[in-house]
């Protein structure tokens, strides 16, 4: 028992710092670096040199490809705000119809899994909720849709960063880990936009005369998804999913329009200066990341083989059993986003200058993040190389045993209510669950799956996350009231998740 708990130790620093304590983010990470080396030296007999290596290539990982994506998504996005071409993408998407379900449906459930995929970090909530506000939607049910429609899509966020992180962690085929995500969140994906439209519609009845519509939506998405994750990996799975989603609910809102035209509707103007050029340009750099992931993928090896052989591998940890770590200069998601912002941002009329003055804002501005994903990566190698995690798996194999898969999504929830991250949750407790599996003979697969699938319900419970939307929505001040309004779904989801993980593992 004293074993576990000063194994616990940083990540209960964790929750005290952010949740009780308000701590900003970056420095309580950087502190549970310092306790996780401190309990690693003194309890767990890591030797100081180990501790700083095992810390270094941390750090190193986090910064190649993790960091690298994320900022990369995040300039490619500012630099839509940049160049306006986001205003006519909203245009574009709120015009389809009369119908405030259906235009939900397109918005948050269609375009917020776009922005997840491409971006994350609050953007799948922020955007879509800004929008639907402006648009005179309620603002707490909305916000609180957009918070339980993001909790599927995390695992595939930031070109699928939480996945294939995890699979870093712990050793495991990426490609295998997605696969096991959409088996696992079928339903909740399923259900996820007939519970959005129940939430805004404030009730069942709000499904009348749309719930078809609905259901194409989320067939529309998950198909794809699944293909996507299944043979290609975690990089294009909500990227697809949603493209394809936001096609079908569009051409079902116009049907749906023509059969139930509202005569007092009125096209905005900027609808009705949209072109199918102006429309392409709008889209245009995210149209070359989806075009440059698939066509580097392992599917198209001519491509995808020479691109891969661009890479260097390197050995840190000075103690036994030490990772390797391949560093891929050229087959790496954020350099792909990258090259592709930069030519969709001529495409739609920027400077070189001014497109490398955005690069440049958008990471002074996540410098913060970045320091959090290294120093939650650091810890997590200090507590793997030290035998903590360990430690936390044989007790929780001693406690729960067979029916550790049940509580496997809870563990990736309270990572996910603390982190708001989905790849800070798998780096923190990705090991620990593929050790749990180890001991108790099941597919490391399927619980390092469920370790995402909690870290995303999670993640709409976390303060960061409620913040961030409601900023967007003008509820600031009412973080409280949406989290216990949350909550409640939360807890739900959390249920059914661990029913189904017991029961497919």
């Amino acid at each position: 028992m004293l074993e576990f708990i000063l194994a616990l130790l940083p990540i209960i620093w964790l929750v005290i710092a952010l949740c009780v304590i308000k701590m900003q983010g970056y420095k309580a990470c950087m502190i549970a670096v310092l306790v996780s080396a401190v309990v690693g030296m003194l309890y767990f007999k890591l030797n100081l040199m180990n501790t700083v290596t095992g810390a270094v290539e941390g750090i190193i990982n986090a910064l190649w490809p993790i960091c690298a994506v994320i900022i990369a998504a995040l300039f490619v996005y500012e630099l839509t705000l940049e160049t306006k071409a986001m205003d006519s993408i909203k245009a574009m998407l709120s015009g389809v119809s009369s119908n405030k379900m259906i235009v939900l449906l397109i918005i948050v459930w269609g375009f917020g899994n776009f922005m997840e995929g491409m971006a994350g970090f609050g953007t799948a909530v922020a955007i879509p909720a800004g929008i639907l506000v402006a648009m005179g939607y309620d603002p707490i049910p909305t916000v609180i849709a957009c918070l339980i429609v993001n909790s599927t899509p995390t695992a595939f966020g930031s070109v699928g960063v939480p996945t294939t992180t995890i699979a870093q962690v712990t050793g495991l085929n990426a490609t295998a880990v997605s696969g096991s995500i959409v088996l696992l969140q079928f339903i909740l994906t399923f259900i996820a936009p007939f519970v959005m439209i129940i939430i805004v519609g404030r009730g069942v009845k709000a499904l009348k005369g749309v719930w078809p519509i609905a259901l194409i939506s989320s067939l529309s998405f998950i198909i794809p998804q699944y293909i996507a994750a299944k043979f290609i990996g975690p990089e294009l799975p909500n990227i697809l999913g949603s493209v394809v989603c936001m096609i079908c609910t569009v051409i079902a809102g116009i049907v749906y329009e023509k059969k139930h035209p509202d005569k007092d509707a009125e096209q905005s103007d900027a609808m009705k200066d949209l072109t199918v050029k102006k429309a392409l340009v709008a889209w245009s750099p995210f149209i070359l990341i989806f075009v440059l992931l698939l066509f580097t993928s392992s599917i198209f090896p001519a491509l995808h083989n020479p691109i891969a052989k661009v890479a260097s591998q390197v050995t840190v940890y000075t103690g036994k059993n030490p990772n390797t770590l391949t560093l891929s200069w050229l087959d790496c998601p954020g350099v792909k986003i990258f090259i592709a912002g930069i030519i969709g941002g001529l495409i739609q009329g920027a400077s070189f200058g001014r497109i490398m003055g955005v690069f440049w804002r958008t990471f002074k501005a996540n410098i913060k993040t970045i320091i959090t994903i290294c120093s939650v990566l650091a810890t997590a190698k200090i507590m793997g190389y030290s035998g903590m995690i360990s430690a936390m798996a044989a007790f929780l194999v001693a406690v729960t045993g067979s029916f550790y898969p049940a509580i496997s999504p809870l563990i990736g929830m309270i990572g996910g209510f603390v982190t708001g991250s989905g790849t800070s949750t798998a780096v923190l407790f990705g090991k620990l669950q593929t050790d749990t599996a180890a001991a108790i003979h099941v597919n490391p697969d399927l619980l390092a799956a469920a370790n995402l699938m909690g870290a995303g319900i999670g993640k709409a419970i976390s303060p960061q996350g409620i913040a961030i939307g409601c900023a967007a929505s003008g509820l600031a001040g009412h973080e409280s009231t949406v989290l216990s309004r949350v909550l409640k779904f939360a807890l739900v989801y959390v249920v059914i998740a661990g029913i189904i993980t017991y029961v497919i593992v």
